[in-house]
């Protein structure tokens, strides 16, 4: 990973000390967003480049789920992780079918394990970004030579 390159980061809980732990122990590899509600956390992707976003699933307005699924279509590109206390299967389908989840990550995490999950994913993401931006060139050029064979067949 390219050492100038900040990812940030968007930590969705409604526990405060996680956000405060979380904030604590990645601070200085990641530019860290924080927000105590979905409402919130939609706010701050509102105004902000968020390349990954982690949200707890277990949260009194909304789900982690119903967050990441309501984003999709305004902000399809950050990469979701989903960490929860609790090993719910429907949720971990929920979280893959719904919202797009790349990785489920039980609580409390291993600071290691989230840090390395968090580095993959914005690879993903740079992934992604560079392919819809090669396949955008490739469009321009196919209709370019499209229009260069047709003026050599008129001619």
């Amino acid at each position: 990973m390219d050492q100038d390159t900040q990812i940030n980061v968007l930590y969705v809980d409604d526990e405060v000390h996680n956000l405060n732990s979380f904030k604590a122990g990645f601070r200085r590899l990641f530019n860290i967003f924080t927000a105590e509600s979905a409402l919130e956390g939609r706010e701050i992707i509102e105004r902000e480049n968020i390349h990954v976003i982690i949200t707890d699933q277990r949260m009194p307005v909304t789900t982690g789920i119903e967050f990441l699924e309501s984003i999709i279509p305004d902000f399809p590109d950050p990469i979701r992780i989903l960490l929860t206390g609790y090993a719910d299967i429907n949720a971990v389908i929920d979280a893959i079918n719904k919202g797009q989840v790349y990785r489920y990550i039980q609580k409390p995490w291993m600071e290691e394990d989230l840090r390395i999950n968090i580095e993959k994913a914005f690879e993903i993401y740079t992934l992604r970004k560079e392919n819809r931006e090669l396949t955008e060139k490739l469009l321009i050029v196919n209709q370019q030579l499209e229009f260069l064979l047709r003026q050599n067949l008129l001619s």
